[in-house]
């Protein structure tokens, strides 16, 4: 992957997250709904089989849950 591709996948996930955010502060969708849209892609990219591509989804499965985990994408007490 190069360089050009991290600084957009980076700035994605920094837009998509503060997207969420935003959503949830603006009670557009409740934390529930947020959290169960980022299970559902780590779930398309965990179960995702492409050949060449499997360590990548894995590991963009394995990041998206991070994030679930660290609560980044809904702002808690």
């Amino acid at each position: 992957m190069t360089a050009q591709h991290d600084i957009a996948g980076t700035a994605a996930l920094s837009i998509c997250e503060s997207l969420l955010l935003a959503l949830n502060d603006h009670k557009i969708l409740p934390e529930k709904e947020i959290v169960g849209i980022l299970r559902d892609a780590a779930d398309a990219h965990g179960h995702a089989s492409t050949g060449s591509d499997d360590d990548l989804h894995t590991a963009v499965a394995q990041l998206i849950n991070g994030i679930i985990a660290g609560g980044n994408s809904v702002r808690r007490p």
